[in-house]
């Protein structure tokens, strides 16, 4: 603060004794007093407290406006510009201009009123004479290795700087012109660019850009008197032809820069630029940069474009046009309400260069760059779209073109095509007729891909499609393709044909069904026209591959809504055609059978098509699936993926028999559940010799509950036959109550897609969750990646629960005898009495005993537990007989518990 207050006296005395002294003098005693304040700065770390610094901007200012005009004064331009290259120089005899400069551009970052000083004093015209003189004309002496000293570094960056901080104010706009320099320099960015400075060229493109943003209406009076624009225009239609495409961007920029930038306030250089081919010159330059690699020159053409896309607003009229709205549309469309208050084209010159670049080039940076462009446009203001689409017809041209543009560029257009539907709420008919004529051409198969993938997002949008997509006659149209894929598939018999099942050619068959199946979803018609075409039994091919398989159950699935038995007929046939190890296609088709169930409709089809017994074959085909250890090719399956089938598989008869009397009837008089019985008891985790094994005295006893707790706890683990055992009893119990089908264990977690799970294997979240790891053969998810869930106290504990399938008790009781394994003695005699302790609490209500006297089966127990009954030391004698006891006074079966 004392230093600063001793420079405010020192410069007081110099303003007192400045009119008394003879010019050289006053110049002197100001040369003095700057290296003390640069000093001062310097050690004030950049903070300036001087109260006359107004003052001392306008004079420093002053005094290096008048070097610089003395040291280019009647000069040569080589000469001049050797000569400022001196007056800047930190040392010699010039040394004084490199102190005035450097003061100049500590007192140019003060505030605003300063600034207004240093213009003031005439050095904005003074620094563009030397901005032309440094840009035009390069010297030839430079240092041995032929860079820039760091001298002359450091002056450019200073002379740069005062000069973007003055031409950020009109004012300072305004004083340049004086030195009438500016056109010349604009010009010379037009036609010098190859032979001009070339340290200089990045510098005087900013200070250019920087007055370009600032142009008054002064300014602009002046470019156009001069002709400026229009002689740049024609300068740089010869460099177009000679110089690098990059080079020749970063030079047009600038002239386009000033055109943009100067409409807000007048069309003149924009009227200018338009009557002297501009826009043909701006397609010519862009086509030259077809091909570039990649980034090259890319900041510059990416400006081009970015300012091409603004002219398209650019215009003195607004554009009317009526459009004929093809019906039918989005019931929430109306027209009327995109018209708005925004940026609409009005400038179609501007917007022909953006069409023809498309047109004519298959650069990628160039398309995209297009694309996106025009997606800004309709982002705008939404009528964009309408008043584009019904004049120059942009989207429907580029759709006869696309498939000869690169991938990406094809995935961005489909995408734009998309947001017409998604966004915009519009039906664009004459555009999709095009699509579809590339999908049914299929010229290119990618770009077939991409455009089916396009009309499924906007089926998927609204069921309207699903009328406008059959009406076209792209309905047929897919069903004819996969027809003919069908019989590919059928004539291969599962051999590998080279080619024909890979990659993009594989991936459009598996859309081709997705669209089937979204278009017949929620569509009773389209449906029909599937069944009337005869595509029922080419359908159903696709389900062998699991790429397929979900959009094929999804197409029959709907197929059940007009015809039930048909679609019990065909997933029953391939559950019980299906091989041992395909148990990917036989959990996928049982998920869908599950689906259909919920209807009771189906019920009564499902009986008829032998479901049933389709179902219990598929456990007769499990036979020693849950040995432990496993045998043969169940062990590479993985367990749990069995127990997984298991559960799928019962979940289905469940819901078979859901409130279904003639299924419960006909499930029971066929002998089908002592069948489950037998099927579950070969499954290789229950003893096989169905013989009681010797009464031990048992040194603990556990409840269900806690057997299931202690299954699978870590601190005491059970043997895997065991913790088998328990799921399949506890699956029985459900089914007991009639809940199974509305029960969810499995749940598929897939790390790599942010712990989403797939919605058919959902379930409750549970008390304690058991992880259980299994893996379905060809998944390559990580075993770790499937979760099985059940709860404890809530599940086991429902002794008033209503006994619904009195037969599934049976097979509890039936299951007894195998609850047994070699070696573990005490442990199978504890869950056997666990197992009766569970029963007799089913039978706790009235209710529940009426049913199971009702039932017809308490014969089918008896026999089952012979020998617990005949032996009274047997652990599970008393239990046993407590429950025919609480049977007894329901029993319509006397001779039975005679």
């Amino acid at each position: 603060t004392l230093q600063w207050e001793t420079l405010s006296r020192q410069f007081v005395e110099y303003e007192q004794v400045a009119p008394f002294l003879i010019p050289e003098e006053q110049q002197r005693r100001l040369l003095d007093f700057l290296p003390l304040f640069l000093k001062a700065w310097e050690e004030s770390d950049g903070v300036i407290v001087f109260p006359n610094i107004q003052l001392l901007a306008s004079e420093v200012s002053k005094l290096l406006t008048k070097e610089i005009k003395r040291n280019l004064n009647g000069k040569p331009a080589e000469e001049a510009r050797l000569a400022l290259e001196q007056l800047l120089q930190r040392k010699g005899e010039a040394g004084d201009g490199r102190l005035l400069l450097k003061s100049v551009y500590v007192l140019s970052q003060t505030d605003l009123r300063t600034m207004w000083n240093i213009i003031g004093s005439g050095l904005p015209a003074a620094l563009m004479q030397c901005l032309y003189l440094f840009f035009t004309c390069p010297l030839k002496k430079a240092s041995d290795d032929g860079e820039a000293s760091e001298d002359d570094i450091q002056t450019q960056e200073m002379l740069v700087k005062i000069m973007l901080n003055m031409y950020r104010e009109e004012q300072g706009v305004e004083e340049l012109l004086a030195a009438d320099k500016l056109q010349s320099l604009i010009i010379a960015t037009a036609s010098l660019w190859d032979q001009c400075n070339h340290s200089w060229k990045v510098p005087t493109g900013h200070v250019l850009r920087t007055i370009s943003k600032g142009q008054t209406k002064t300014s602009i009076v002046y470019l156009q008197a001069v002709d400026c624009i229009k002689i740049a225009v024609q300068n740089l239609f010869k460099l177009a032809d000679t110089l690098p495409a990059c080079d020749v961007c970063e030079a047009a920029s600038i002239v386009l820069c000033f055109v943009k930038d100067s409409y807000p306030i007048s069309s003149a250089l924009l009227t200018e630029f338009e009557n002297n081919d501009g826009y043909q010159l701006l397609l010519k330059i862009l086509l030259r940069c077809d091909g570039l690699q990649q980034n090259e020159g890319d900041p510059y053409l990416d400006e081009i474009l970015d300012m091409l896309t603004c002219l398209t607003t650019c215009g003195k009229t607004e554009l009317k046009v009526s459009g004929n709205i093809v019906h039918p549309q989005l019931p929430h469309f109306d027209f009327e309400q995109t018209r708005s208050s925004g940026m609409t084209v009005k400038n179609l010159q501007a917007f022909q260069v953006l069409q023809s670049i498309f047109q004519k080039s298959n650069d990628e940076h160039l398309c995209r760059r297009v694309l996106a462009a025009i997606g800004t446009i309709w982002a705008w203001d939404t009528v964009n779209f309408f008043l584009l689409e019904w004049t120059l017809q942009p989207i429907n041209q580029f759709t006869d073109i696309i498939h000869f543009k690169p991938h990406p560029v094809q995935v961005q257009f489909f995408r734009l095509v998309e947001s017409i539907v998604l966004d915009l709420s519009y039906v664009p008919h004459e555009i999709l007729k095009k699509v579809q004529y590339l999908i049914k051409e299929n010229m290119v198969p990618f770009c077939t891909l991409t455009a089916l993938r396009c009309l499924l997002s906007m089926t998927k949008k609204d069921v309207l499609f699903s009328d406008i997509f059959r009406d076209s006659g792209l309905l047929g149209l897919l069903l004819a393709l996969l027809r003919k894929q069908a019989k590919i598939l059928r004539k291969s018999a599962g051999t590998h044909l080279p080619g024909l099942e890979e990659g993009t050619e594989k991936e459009l068959n598996a859309v081709m069904l997705k669209m089937v199946a979204a278009l017949t979803e929620g569509s009773v018609r389209n449906t029909v026209v599937l069944k009337d075409y005869g595509m029922v039994p080419y359908i159903k091919i696709f389900l062998d591959d699991e790429c397929y398989r979900s959009a094929t159950l999804s197409i029959l699935e709907q197929l059940s809504v007009i015809n039930y038995e048909e679609y019990m007929s065909i997933i029953i046939g391939a559950l019980c055609s299906s091989t041992q190890g395909e148990l990917n296609l036989k959990l996928d088709l049982l998920k869908s059978l599950l689906r259909i169930l919920e209807s009771p409709k189906s019920h009564s089809a499902f009986r008829t098509c032998s479901g049933f017994n389709g179902l219990l074959s598929l456990l007769s085909d499990m036979e020693g699936a849950l040995q432990d250890p496993p045998s043969g090719l169940w062990m590479v399956v993985g367990q749990n993926c069995i127990l997984e089938l298991v559960f799928y598989t019962l979940q289905g008869i469940t819901a078979a028999l859901h409130l279904d009397p003639v299924n419960s009837n006909f499930f029971q008089k066929n002998g089908l559940f002592e069948k489950m019985a037998e099927d579950l008891g070969s499954l290789g985790c229950f003893w096989t010799q169905g013989e009681w094994q010797t009464p031990l005295t048992l040194e603990r006893t556990r409840t269900f509950t806690e057997f299931l707790d202690a299954a699978f706890s870590s601190s005491e683990p059970f043997p895997m036959w065991l913790k088998n055992c328990i799921w399949i009893l506890n699956f029985l119990d459900h089914m007991v109550k009639g809940t199974l089908h509305l029960e969810s264990y499995f749940e598929e977690r897939k790390p790599e897609m942010g712990e989403a799970s797939r919605d058919d294997q959902k379930g409750p979240q549970t008390q304690e969750e058991h992880p259980v790891a299994f893996k379905r053969p060809g998944n390559k998810l990580p075993a770790s990646a499937y979760r099985l869930w059940g709860n404890s106290e809530e599940k086991w504990e429902m002794g008033d629960c209503t006994i619904v399938h009195p037969g599934a008790v049976c097979v509890m009781v039936r299951l007894l005898p195998k609850l047994y394994k070699e070696g573990h003695s005490q442990l199978s005699q504890e869950i056997q009495c666990a197992v009766v302790d569970h029963i007799q609490s089913l039978v706790k209500s009235e209710k529940s005993r009426q049913v199971m006297c009702g039932s017809g089966l308490l014969s089918t127990i008896i026999t089952s537990c012979q020998a617990a009954f005949r032996n009274e030391s047997h652990p599970l004698h008393l239990p046993l007989t407590r429950v025919f006891e609480k049977l007894a006074s329901q029993a319509i079966e006397p001779d039975v518990l005679r």
